[in-house]
């Protein structure tokens, strides 16, 4: 079913947009993304076939995503270095260090599955499994899923709801006001990065822990589009949720549409693979189009 296929794609989306939102918030945009996922699926799959445990996986990869998100921050707060190429920097150190450290515990640069771990289990929800449509969609996902889905409801109260949050909004609109109050905008950007490797870590786990291998550039600029989901979602935490599961959408229907039902209208297989990607250069104008007619 289409519509259970685009809220399982669009859950490591969502992740990755949660994280990232902080970092947009505090004036920092952390466009390492797509680098934090990746180093979080590869080490998730690391940890899972050497103790066997799908927690420890887990926390290896939020463990080593935070870690890299410390060094972007320390190099881009600390050393002022920029912001953008520090993050590119990290997606490529990202996308060749899995690649060798691959070779190095695996012994091959190719896809590396799992052996005798079982495969993510997945939750029906009572009652809700019944309803036609809705149930099909929201009902029979894994804990991932529905985690996303509580953690971006608790981002949601962290950044309207606390101290933290008020701050943290103020180090993007008007840092000067902060350091009035005697408050170092910088400990907020930090804890912003953090933040945002805790999230892709967590989205890394679930991209390798689904199919229960890793694959060399899995990610496939799911990063990228998180990013575009932060704009696209109007920088609000339930406005992501309406913009991953757009693209979540996209994607389920792009790979739905190659099935021999549609290929008989001979459209080419390359486009139809390309329809999310589509839709990413279609929501960047649209939202460059908003920003414009905001200024005027």
């Amino acid at each position: 079913m289409i519509l259970h296929s685009a809220i399982i794609i669009m859950t490591p989306l969502l992740l990755a947009a949660t994280g990232g939102l902080f970092s947009e918030l505090s004036g920092k945009l952390n466009i390492a993304l797509e680098g934090l996922l990746l180093i979080g699926a590869f080490f998730t799959i690391v940890a899972v076939h050497y103790t066997g445990n799908i927690t420890a996986g887990i926390a290896s990869a939020v463990l080593v995503s935070i870690a890299l998100s410390a060094i972007i921050a320390y190099t881009t707060l600390n050393l002022r270095s920029n912001v953008f190429i520090t993050g590119l920097a990290a997606n490529l150190l990202a996308a060749g260090m899995t690649i060798v450290l691959s070779q190095r515990f695996f012994n091959t640069r190719g896809v590396f599955a799992l052996r005798g771990i079982d495969i993510l289990p997945v939750i029906n929800i009572p009652f809700i499994n019944r309803i036609p449509v809705i149930g099909e969609a929201l009902s029979g996902h894994s804990l991932f899923v529905y985690a996303s889905w509580l953690l971006v409801f608790i981002a949601r109260m962290v950044i309207y709801k606390t101290p933290f949050g008020y701050r943290l909004r103020a180090c993007g609109k008007n840092p000067a006001a902060l350091v009035s109050f005697g408050i170092k905008p910088d400990t907020y950007r930090w804890a912003a990065f953090l933040i945002s490797g805790f999230f892709c870590g967590i989205g890394g786990s679930f991209l390798s822990l689904n199919i229960g291998a890793f694959v060399p550039n899995m990610t496939a600029g799911k990063g990228w589009i998180a990013l575009v989901i932060i704009f696209l979602g109007g920088r609000k935490p339930l406005g992501l949720l309406a913009a991953a599961f757009i693209f979540g959408l996209a994607d389920a229907f792009s790979n739905y549409a190659q099935g021999a039902q549609f290929m008989r209208f001979n459209v080419p297989a390359d486009f139809i693979l390309a329809i999310p990607y589509l839709l990413t250069f279609a929501a960047i104008v649209f939202v460059s189009v908003l920003s414009l007619k905001k200024k005027r």
